[in-house]
């Protein structure tokens, strides 16, 4: 094992329509995908398309759906450790421009407690904050064990607060300052004084706010994909972890601001495709985005 995610699993159905019908209305759809989802469980599969087969800790049912996740994972290397549920989780996504709306359909009733793994060779450890007390375990041996840890923080969830002070790198989103009611300069002190190596905050295509490791903030432009090539946006986020993760994993030497220039060119081929599967990025994708797009002009938050 050379990394391990943690995190809820969905079966994603993404579809695109000008209509959402109400009562008795029918419409028809002008495009859809169905793919893995989940923050931490997309982050994954990203890190495998790019070349490191992790192993995942997540929800698993024994329904159709959960066979057909097995599936997608066997796909791509992905060593499954299920935490079993009565029902597979679904996500119902509407992408329009550069928003989506989602329905979420989630148990997160468990019924076992979480696998114990050996982590042997483990060199990375991802989360999206999800499985809370498997999260917290692993957070804390990873981090007395001398792993990277990281964190996705979409949301604040229940420990968060206790999560964060085992993490290494944590990035979380607009709706994270929100949640707590700071803004940017405040969030990025508030995941400081908790000892997060590396912090930021992912503001969509108004890049990325983060500090190093000497704790100079400072600003990534996103990449300026055309309005009109922009279909699906979600999943974005999760891309960006997973393809941080990768490019740590690849090149451990390297600074944490390459690590970011990799991961947004990977975010700016993702949200070109529907679904998450489809906007998946090899190798070649990275460096074709890397080579296509220019830095958006400077969001001047800092």
């Amino acid at each position: 094992m050379e990394a391990l995610f943690i995190g809820q699993a969905y079966i994603d159905i993404t579809f695109i329509t000008d209509q959402l019908p109400t009562g008795d209305e029918k419409t028809i759809a002008d495009d859809y995908a169905v793919s893995f989802g989940g923050n931490a469980v997309t982050a994954a599969f990203c890190c495998a398309k790019l070349g490191y087969k992790p192993d995942l800790i997540c929800s698993q049912a024994n329904d159709w759906l959960a066979h057909m996740f097995n599936d997608m994972a066997g796909k791509y290397g992905i060593e499954i450790h299920g935490r079993k549920v009565r029902e597979s989780s679904l996500s119902f996504i509407m992408p329009k421009g550069s928003k989506r709306a989602i329905v979420r359909c989630r148990d997160d009733n468990f019924l076992h407690p979480y696998p114990q793994l050996n982590l042997g060779g483990c060199r990375a450890l991802h989360l999206d904050g999800h499985l809370g007390d498997a999260a917290l375990h692993y957070a804390r041996t990873c981090r007395e064990s001398g792993i990277l840890t990281s964190l996705d923080g979409g949301a604040v969830r229940e420990n968060t607060d206790e999560l964060l002070r085992y993490v290494d790198v944590a990035i979380v989103s607009e709706r994270f300052c929100d949640q707590m009611s700071l803004d940017v300069r405040q969030t990025l002190a508030y995941l400081k004084e908790r000892g997060c190596r590396i912090g930021g905050i992912t503001m969509g295509e108004r890049g990325l706010v983060w500090y190093d490791e000497t704790g100079t903030m400072q600003e990534m432009p996103s990449l300026a994909v055309p309005a009109e090539k922009i279909i699906d946006t979600n999943g974005a986020g999760d891309v960006f972890h997973g393809s941080y993760i990768y490019s740590y994993l690849s090149k451990p030497g390297a600074s944490w601001a390459d690590h970011f220039r990799f991961s947004r060119a990977a975010s700016a081929h993702a949200i070109q495709h529907l679904g998450n599967e489809a906007s998946l990025p090899n190798l070649e994708d990275v460096h074709v985005a890397m080579e296509t797009f220019p830095e958006a002009a400077p969001a001047e938050v800092v």
